[in-house]
């Protein structure tokens, strides 16, 4: 089955270009203009990423990007944002609420469509059913879903990916470099506090005391370290 992708973008002219570019790559798209009933949309058709433009008619793409994490059906549906907006506190704000990337207009066809298999990708990297328990935490790569104890855990796509990370390579220290090549791969346009933003996120879920963390450490002037939680 082709993989679904949802442009929720009020520009007709870009949206119009994005499906074209898209839908030459086999996949099937649908265009929304980010109106009241968009979320609503989205849940029905079940896309498997959403392009999110943050200036939108009605709402802004950050106030619908909260709701689709809010979503028991969109919320692990990797979100990337697409915005005339270049501030580093908006870039920063985009991944804070939950999204995956964060694309600056005007970008290339081939960028996004870089962009676009690379999350893809992520998502079917792990199609084996394997469950992996590290002390009290319990990660399912087939379900992408994760458990302190009994308590699951609301993980967008990235942040899934790095606890991940973490859990199969504890108690050696990580440079936020070698996370970002680990991690985010080919996206280099992410930045090292692309990094800090999605361990403060991290750490707000899987610690007792996310500023005294017990798991996810900070290796001072360097990165980070996940210690053993055997």
């Amino acid at each position: 089955m082709p993989k679904r992708i949802a442009i929720v973008e009020d520009e007709a002219e870009l949206a119009s270009l994005i499906d074209y570019n898209l839908s030459r790559q086999g996949y099937q798209v649908q265009i929304l203009c980010g109106n009241r009933g968009t979320l609503k949309s989205l849940e029905q058709w079940k896309p498997d990423l959403i392009l999110l433009d943050v200036m939108l008619p009605e709402m802004d793409g950050f106030e619908l990007c909260r709701l689709i994490r809010q979503s028991a059906v969109l919320g692990r549906t990797p979100v990337l944002f697409l915005t005339a907006r270049s501030d580093e506190v908006d870039r920063v704000l985009g991944l804070e609420i939950g999204g995956d990337d964060y694309m600056t207009k005007p970008f290339s066809p081939r960028e996004l469509i870089a962009r676009v298999k690379a999350h893809l990708r992520r998502e079917d990297m792990d199609s084996e059913p394997v469950m992996l328990e590290i002390g009290p935490f319990r990660l399912d790569r087939n379900g992408r879903k994760v458990y302190v104890g009994e308590r699951p855990l609301s993980l967008t796509s990235t942040e899934f990916n790095l606890l991940e990370f973490f859990l199969t390579h504890p108690g050696r220290a990580y440079s936020r470099d070698q996370l970002l090549e680990a991690v985010w791969g080919e996206q280099r346009f992410v930045t090292p506090r692309t990094v800090d933003v999605h361990v403060r996120r991290l750490r707000e879920q899987i610690e007792e005391h996310p500023d005294a963390p017990r798991y996810l450490t900070t290796v001072r002037g360097y990165g980070y370290r996940f210690e053993d939680a055997v």
